[in-house]
């Protein structure tokens, strides 16, 4: 395991008589893409605030790279990079002269600004762009921007909180090549997201928070294997959802999940439940199904069983 580059220990937040976050712990290895999960009003926000120096805790320490958040201020934020939910770039200014503004806030010379805004455009894929006005970027190309903007010293770890948020798909591909592009080079990245396909597809471990607190970690892997593997049943008759919800439960110990009209999906427990089984106890209910396979879980399947959010049959 590699050495934690962010450890938070206990974090505590309040605003008036809203928890925030209710004792939070989380530990992210150097070099890694951590993904932070969770319900609206979870906490996620508050964590990554108090992470970047935005905001003190209440009670609790955090570290980065070795340097206390509260105390080590400075020190902190020399190492880390910020991407909002929005993009906090100039639009009447132009890309080029958003990043060579940007090097001169964090106090690079005229020179090393001007360098280090071509090095990322160039890398990035927006210098073709780089000296039209920020106005008439894409929401895609915007958000690239924004991300740029964050890397302008380098950071050693840098937090992403909901960056591809509203984008298109081919805007949110480019944001995870990019990403990737940044973990290859020893960035480490902390990635809020309520995409669960961009937490799968580029996350190492993932945290899920909920009410304030770390429920679950692990790899995107080891949080499937948590719930075991799901059983899909397709229906010849919508009218046999009651039913076939009746043995599906009894086989699994759970409730199915209602997934169409006429398809049901119910965690098993890997107690050796073979399809042909599950085949004979539907025919013998009077149960024609259409379908019946077992896959692995998705991350949302995951998300929702762990945050209690679920459709179940009535």
């Amino acid at each position: 395991m590699a050495e934690p580059i962010v450890v938070a220990e206990g974090l505590h937040k309040s605003f008036g008589d809203t928890h925030a976050l209710r004792g939070l712990d989380l530990s992210v290895p150097r070099g890694t893409v951590c993904g932070v999960l969770g319900p609206n009003g979870a906490g996620k926000t508050t964590a990554v605030r108090i992470l970047a120096t935005l905001a003190d805790p209440d009670a609790g320490h955090a570290r980065i790279a070795g340097y206390d958040v509260v105390r080590d201020g400075d020190e902190v934020r020399a190492r880390i990079g910020l991407a909002g939910q929005h993009a906090a770039v100039d639009e009447k200014l132009t890309g080029r002269g958003n990043l060579r503004m940007f090097g001169r806030l964090y106090h690079l010379s005229r020179r090393e600004a001007h360098r280090r805004a071509d090095e990322l455009l160039e890398r990035f894929g927006l210098m073709d762009a780089a000296d039209r006005q920020v106005l008439g970027y894409s929401g895609g190309m915007r958000r690239r921007l924004d991300l740029i903007a964050s890397l302008i010293l380098s950071p050693e770890v840098l937090f992403l909180d909901e960056p591809t948020t509203g984008l298109d798909p081919r805007s949110r591909g480019e944001i995870w090549d990019g990403v990737r592009e940044l973990v290859a080079d020893g960035t480490t990245v902390l990635l809020t997201t309520q995409y669960l396909e961009e937490a799968d597809r580029l996350a190492d471990d993932i945290a899920v928070i909920d009410h304030g607190k770390v429920i679950a970690t692990g790899t995107p892997d080891e949080l499937k294997a948590t719930i075991g593997d799901r059983l899909d049943v397709v229906l010849d008759d919508p009218g046999a959802l009651r039913p076939a919800a009746a043995v599906l439960s009894a086989l699994a110990g759970t409730d199915p999940a209602m997934t169409g009209a006429d398809r049901l999906s119910v965690a098993l427990s890997g107690d050796g439940l073979r399809l042909a089984d599950i085949v004979r106890e539907l025919d013998r209910a009077g149960v024609a199904a259409a379908d019946v396979s077992l896959r692995r879980p998705t991350l949302d399947e995951v998300f929702l069983r762990l945050t209690d959010r679920k459709e179940s049959v009535q």
